[in-house]
């Protein structure tokens, strides 16, 4: 069982997401919540951190990534060849899921090459592993995932890591 990003219609990121696991598939849409303000009232509303996708759980069997194809809102797997759908690293997977659940404040960047590969050591992240950079006299710590071209950071001590 591998990990893909699946590319879905603009939107519809917790519908085909409530489809595919009505249909049994495992998926994880990395979410967050924020406060919308409107004239008469506010509102902590659910966004998907990577608008557009989300990512599903398979085996390589035929007719597998058929099936999810056909889930509605679905539009295809993102490949780095046409007709090969590129696998998501079970360790990006692990670190975001991570990184969600530590309840920290985080940013979304665009993909950043430069940087040293690390691995946090202690704390709610203890285990994670991505990139350090320096920003502001301050060091974040990155999660990529490659696949989609994105980032997630979260302000962290620099002693709290390690080089993985």
């Amino acid at each position: 069982m591998d990990w893909f990003a699946l590319y879905v219609k603009s939107r519809h990121e917790f519908v085909t997401n409530g489809e595919l696991q009505k249909k049994g598939i495992v998926t994880f849409l990395p979410s967050v919540k924020r406060l919308r303000l409107w004239k008469d009232r506010r509102k902590l509303i659910e966004f998907p951190l990577f608008p557009g996708y989300l990512f599903v759980n398979l085996s390589t069997k035929f007719g597998e990534f058929t099936n999810v194809l056909k889930t509605i809102g679905a539009v295809l797997f993102v490949s780095a060849e046409p007709g090969h759908p590129a696998v998501v690293s079970l360790e990006e997977i692990n670190s975001l899921k991570l990184l969600l659940e530590s309840g920290k404040e985080f940013d979304t960047y665009p993909y950043l090459k430069d940087g040293v590969r690390i691995r946090v050591k202690r704390g709610p992240l203890k285990g994670a592993e991505g990139v350090l950079i320096k920003k502001e006299d301050q060091h974040i710590f990155l999660i990529n995932i490659h696949l989609l071209g994105r980032s997630v950071g979260v302000k962290i001590y620099g002693d709290d890591v390690e080089a993985a």
